[in-house]
Order: C-alpha cells, then structure tokens, then sequence
C-alpha cells in the first residue's frame, strides 16, 4: 500500500495506512454520514447486478477498516435482496471495538420505504442490534428477534427524519453502503458529510448503475455542484482509495 497523499509513503500495510483514521466531529442534531462505494474507471458500480468483481481483497479490507470506525452501517432494500448483504467487522476489528468499550458491530440498518423486505436474509441472524426503517404503507408488521421495525409517517422515509430517529437512539455516525437510489435521497437533502471511493481498474462501457443515481426531483446541484476536499488517497497495486469530505451546506470546513 502507497499512500499518495497527505504525507507521502511507500510500502505500507493497510492497517498501518489507515491507522490514523478518524471521523470529523458531527452535530448534535444528526449523525455523521458517509457513503462508500467502489465503482469501475467509467464509474459503475455493478458487474451483473452486484459490486462483486469491481474490488480486490484489500478493498474488502478497507470497508471493513471504515465499518469498524462508525456507530451503524446502512443500506437499502434493493442491495439486501442482490447481495443478502453482510455488515460486520470480522473478529479482530470486532474485539478491538470491544477493547475501546463499543459493542463488537456497529448496528444494521436497512432502508426500506415500500420496498418488500426478505426477512430470511442473513442480514438478520447474528448478535449485533438491527434496525429496519420502512414507509408508512409497507406490508411488513413483524421483524425477526434483536430487530427494531421503525415505521415512517411517509410513504419512503425522508433522510432527515431518520437521521433524527437514529440520533434519539445515541447513533453519531452512520456509513452508507448503497444502493445508488439511498445515496442520491441523501444527497438531495445535503446529507453527505464523506465519500470514501474504490476505484477499481476496470473498463465495463456497460449501463450499470452508477454510485449515486440520478435525483428523482432533479439535482439541486447540476449547476452549482457540491464541492468535496480530498483528504486522502492510497494506491494499491492498480486501485485507488480516495477520501472526500463536505462542509455543511455553504461551507467547505473541516
């Protein structure tokens, strides 16, 4: 691993590359949010439905390095159905939580709105608090055992409603790994405060869904767009880790 900028060096593991990451203070109204995602050089972020194939070994180690950092790892419906999805940490980052007094996972959340939910997915096994947020209409009424059903009032839940929801809960930080439509409902409302991008050195040409997809409303940003500063980037063989944060809305502070 080189890590490329800030501070230069060669030759590093990634647990030493990444061993000063930290997350940036949050308010006290809403938790922190970051996406992460890894998408091709032409900037999809599917092979065949799913973002297997798209990163390495390492990068697979990487999003375990950022789970391990944040109090909840989220994503939506459409990804647990693709992929069954899998939140964890693995064991030694998990007693390494233990050691500094957090549970051993960060807690699940699922998006869902109206969505139909697989309730046998494996998502739903497993020690680690979950929390299943749907729309007001969704058929689902009953959540396997160590998992809290939170009901919106809306037909698909608004991003600041539950973030709210989440703080009540002492939840500070929330990282978000997909799909492309929950990113872009975060987006919309100015809720990413951190992009953490593989990219992966891969050419596809391919109509695949891309890391944010585009906003249903129209983009507030198409003509002003939100600007991010980079705040680290490593290279492993040929992938490229890239780091950006956002100011709140109107500034680009740290």
């Amino acid at each position: 691993m080189d890590r490329l900028w800030p501070d230069p060096a060669p030759d590093l593991t990634l647990d030493e590359a990444m061993v000063s990451f930290t997350l940036p203070d949050h308010s006290a109204d809403r938790p922190l949010v970051a996406i992460n995602m890894v998408t091709s050089i032409d900037g999809r972020a599917q092979i065949d439905g799913t973002a297997e194939g798209l990163g390495s070994r390492a990068d697979r180690r990487l999003m375990r390095l950022y789970r391990a950092a944040f109090d909840a790892v989220g994503s939506g419906a459409g990804t647990l159905r693709a992929t069954g999805i899998w939140l964890r940490v693995g064991e030694d980052l998990a007693a390494r939580r233990t050691r500094e007094g957090r549970p051993p996972n960060p807690i699940g959340v699922v998006f869902a709105g109206a969505d139909p939910v697989q309730t046998d997915s494996p998502w739903f096994t497993g020690d680690e608090t979950r929390i299943l947020v749907v729309g007001s209409g969704n058929p689902v009424t009953e959540v396997p055992r160590g998992t809290e059903l939170l009901r919106s009032p809306d037909e698909l839940p608004e991003p600041r409603w539950v973030l709210r929801r989440l703080a009540e809960r002492g939840i500070g930080s929330l990282l978000l790994e997909g799909g492309p439509s929950l990113n872009a409902s975060f987006l919309a409302e100015e809720l990413i405060d951190e992009v953490y991008w593989t990219v992966g050195p891969h050419l596809l040409g391919t109509d695949a869904l891309r890391m944010i997809a585009p906003i249903e409303a129209g983009s507030p940003f198409a003509h002003e767009p939100r600007r991010g500063r980079l705040i680290s980037a490593l290279r492993h063989e040929d992938e490229l880790f890239l780091r950006y944060r956002f100011g709140r809305p109107g500034s680009i502070g740290p």
